[in-house]
């Protein structure tokens, strides 16, 4: 992607702010995001709130931090503009003010305490601009032992209780970084953030943002706990509902080696399955642990009988609750309701429509 000079950042946004009442066909058309340049959340923030209408300037460093998995093209930095800026520089901090003045959010990721030692604390950048919405994502709590040290998803999942959770019961599975980095710390901050944004409108006073990958990763479990708590849900994975413990949750090899999911939870659900299947089950015995062993066989027995995609064909309508389970490149090419790719890059999921 392009470097633009600070100069022409500081007119284009001028004119993209003079311009923003003429389009409103995005919520966040004419607002001005400057993203210091991280990985996981914050550049995942960044796209969220691109693709919801915001101009996004990433700064970088001249030097490469040696940070995450290199990529020859993320779609994470697509529609972003860049400018190398050397934050450790008297020069540089200046340069950011100015990127800052005209901004209304600054998003960053870097280990607690770093924003002050570059002298670039919240209280220097709101005089600078003082509606300005500082978004900070933390990899674990702000303070506390580990405050300062590394980690990654695999690490944040495993003491908040989740890793342990997933896979099956020989070993715990990491389930890649989406849930951690994304759908926890990258959504939490894009959230905190937008609610900001809406604050400071009414008011013109800015605020700061503070997550981290540790801590929401945590707040998304909070029905589990409740399961837990209720006796509906034991610690011993792949024992569970929704862990792959249950023969009715769970998938099945098909007879060319490929998989079908399974999520009939609800009996209704589950009597069209077992329909569709043809098979002989008590189904008055779902939820009868005992009796999902031999459940799981029976269905195990019966799915591994026909192909996948003959399967698709029996369970591609109706409430069955079963689908076949496609590779990265099968789930490009495969359109069902709004999902769509570009470039091998996910379009948005959320669209806008007003009378």
């Amino acid at each position: 992607m392009p470097t633009i000079t600070l100069v022409m950042y500081y007119w284009r946004n001028r004119i993209f702010k003079e311009l923003q009442h003429m389009n409103n066909a995005l919520p966040l058309d004419g607002v001005s995001v400057v993203e210091l340049a991280a990985i996981g959340p914050v550049p995942f923030t960044g796209r969220m709130l691109h693709q919801l209408g915001a101009e996004v300037t990433v700064v970088c460093a001249p030097r490469h931090r040696d940070l995450g998995i290199p990529m020859s093209d993320d779609p994470l930095e697509s529609g972003k503009h860049r400018v190398v800026i050397d934050l450790k520089t008297a020069a540089g901090r200046d340069a950011l003010g100015t990127l800052v003045r005209e901004s209304d959010v600054l998003i960053e990721g870097f280990r607690p305490g770093t924003l002050e030692r570059l002298e670039l604390a919240p209280a220097y950048l709101h005089s600078v601009q003082p509606a300005l919405v500082i978004g900070r994502c933390a990899g674990w709590a702000a303070t506390g032992a580990r405050a300062s040290s590394a980690g990654h998803d695999i690490n944040f999942l495993a003491l908040a209780g989740i890793l342990g959770a997933i896979g099956p019961k020989e070993c715990p599975s990491p389930p890649i970084n989406l849930l951690g980095d994304f759908g926890g710390g990258g959504m939490h901050l894009a959230l905190g953030v937008v609610a900001a944004l809406l604050q400071a409108k009414r008011d013109g006073k800015g605020a700061v943002v503070q997550t981290s990958i540790f801590g929401a990763s945590v707040s998304l479990t909070a029905h589990l706990h409740g399961m837990l708590d209720s006796g509906l849900w034991i610690d011993d994975r792949q024992s569970n509902l929704l862990d792959g413990g249950a023969p009715f949750y769970r998938c099945y090899r098909t007879s060319d080696d490929h998989w079908l999911a399974i999520g009939a939870i609800e009996p209704k659900f589950f009597a069209e399955l077992v329909s569709e299947l043809d098979v002989e089950v008590d189904a008055a015995r779902q939820y009868d642990r005992s009796y999902w062993p031999t459940l799981t066989q029976i269905l195990s027995q019966r799915i591994a009988a026909r192909t996948r995609d003959e399967w698709d064909t029996v369970f591609a309508q109706g409430d069955a609750c079963a689908t076949p389970v496609l590779t990265w490149k099968e789930a490009r090419s495969h359109r069902d309701g709004a999902v769509a790719f570009e470039h091998n890059a996910p379009k948005p999921a959320i669209t806008f429509h007003r009378e």
